[in-house]
């Protein structure tokens, strides 16, 4: 619960609920009131959710929200608000979980508007890595937004209301009086056409859309009404971060629009992969630049992306865990040579999650060659809980060594490609213009044979009928006619007296 004691409402009177003595409340969710308790047995803080009567009354929630609550208990991760337990007494029903004592993101929003991009991307990348081991566990959230990613006093990020959120949708409508607009705001698409049947990326988008708003302190999509909300999705589109925050890298632009793409088969098909992308940029912060360097804990650091870190003594505090350390046979420096065997779960190349045993020196040998990621999990016993392999002193340089190698490999990757790509273009530019120049030339030449032809057959023409050119020519323009009428018709030749003809026609003289 984000909700601190300073800003709490004292109760008339102080209850206890079965192990747990209420002490003040909190404030009032969708279900019931919600009260900071200590629980007697372990002498600690615990937030007490309890159920309403008008929620305890309805057929079969009780059993629904029982179920969610032990679901919810399978998620033991440092950045998931854990639940201790789910009880009834004396007819009320209630949960009892982690008592977080900082604020919500959400709270953080609105008083300071909007997030550095280190910040934000810090906070995206811990949630992914949560809702990754959640999913594993076949468990989606289908609720992200700022009000349920929770912030110790120490800078640790958590995940809030995983299972129970999810159980109380199905009974509490989203368009209840005073619910207000925040699910709409960050829901998928899918998810508010047919709730019921959606799988892990509705989680992804709606974390995209929550690093939207983290970012530019304004949503990707916004109306009135749920339904002007869901017709905006519908249509898909919306301003760039980068339009609204140019410092915004445009990688970064373009992996939100990933993971709030209107189809889910354009989005990231896993959590893995938002955290490979986001991891990948290099831009996240360590710790949260708001927060007081002095009181972080080491669990609220990022070593490449990942959530765990080791502290100066040499143990390793897990996330979230209040004077919590982990014992000294999982966290103290192994003296050299030593071989302890671990029980390590990693993926192999096709996808499969297998447990192997291994030594020290075996899983060290393992990160340096690449056969082992930081995502590989550790544990020192059968019935021990398993922990990134960051968390452990005798891991962590090798992972963070791994994780650089892997940075870098992916950038040198990048410019493999971009110089590729050039490459490919510049090849492309020369071939059409080659080809462009032998059309060209190509044209020429049949234009110089045409033109040659053209000439070739005048000059045959002249020589074919050059002689009688000029004197059709003079007949043409009536010169041959004129000529014809200037010269003297000839007379008729005459007969002699011998019975000769004149030479010249004219009659003999006497």
């Amino acid at each position: 619960m984000s909700e601190t004691p300073q800003n709490a409402k004292p109760t008339n009177k102080v209850h206890q609920l079965g192990d747990y003595e209420l002490k003040k409340e909190l404030g009032q969710g969708g279900m019931g009131k919600v009260f900071l308790a200590r629980q007697i047995s372990l002498d600690r803080l615990v937030a007490i959710k309890t159920l309403s009567k008008e929620l305890s009354k309805k057929e079969g929630f009780v059993t629904r929200f029982e179920r969610e609550a032990k679901s919810m208990a399978r998620i033991d991760h440092p950045n998931v608000v854990k639940i201790y337990t789910v009880d009834a007494f004396q007819g009320i029903h209630f949960a009892a979980i982690e008592y977080i004592d900082g604020p919500s993101i959400q709270k953080w929003l609105d008083e300071n508007g909007r997030m550095t991009v280190g910040d934000a991307v810090h906070v995206a990348i811990v949630c992914a890595e949560a809702l990754r081991h959640a999913h594993q566990e076949n468990m989606i959230h289908r609720d992200i937004k700022p009000d349920n990613i929770l912030v110790t006093k120490k800078g640790v990020v958590k995940v809030a209301d995983f299972g129970l959120a999810k159980a109380l949708d199905d009974d509490v409508s989203m368009t209840q009086s005073g619910t207000g607009l925040g699910t709409p705001l960050y829901m998928a698409p899918e998810q508010a056409r047919n709730a019921k049947h959606v799988d892990i990326r509705v989680d992804i988008y709606a974390l995209g859309v929550t690093l939207y708003h983290m970012l530019t302190g304004k949503l990707p999509y916004s109306g009135k009404t749920t339904l002007e909300v869901v017709m905006a999705k519908e249509k898909g589109t919306h301003a760039s971060a980068r339009s609204l925050r140019p410092e915004i890298p445009e990688k970064l632009d373009l992996i939100m629009d990933r993971m709030m793409a209107r189809d889910p088969a354009h989005r990231h098909k896993a959590c893995e992969e938002v955290v490979r992308d986001l991891t990948a940029l290099g831009i996240h912060s360590e710790t949260l630049s708001f927060m007081n360097s002095a009181e972080v804990a080491p669990g609220a650091r990022l070593i490449s992306g990942l959530p765990g870190s080791v502290t100066s003594q040499g143990s390793v505090t897990q996330p979230g865990r209040r004077n919590a350390t982990v014992p000294p046979s999982f966290g103290t420096e192994p003296a050299p040579g030593s071989t302890r065997i671990w029980f390590v779960q990693f993926e192999d190349a096709k996808g499969h999650t297998l447990v192997e045993k291994h030594s020290t020196g075996r899983i060290l040998k393992m990160l340096a060659a690449g056969q082992l990621t930081a995502r590989a999990r550790v544990k020192a016993s059968a019935d021990g809980t398993y922990y990134p392999l960051a968390q452990f002193p005798e891991f962590a340089k090798a992972v963070e060594d791994s994780l650089a190698r892997r940075t870098a490999a992916i950038r040198k990757e990048d410019m493999k490609n971009l110089y590729s790509r050039v490459d490919r273009d510049q090849k492309r530019f020369y071939l059409k213009r080659r080809i462009k120049d032998y059309f060209r030339n190509m044209v020429g030449v049949v234009s110089l044979m045409v033109l040659l032809a053209v000439l070739g057959v005048l000059g045959w023409l002249a020589m074919e009928y050059g002689k009688s050119l000029p004197e059709k020519a003079a007949q043409l323009i009536g010169f041959g006619q004129q000529q014809a009428a200037e010269q003297p018709l000839p007379t008729a030749p005459t007969t002699t007296d011998d019975g000769g003809l004149s030479p010249d026609g004219a009659a003999p003289a006497q």
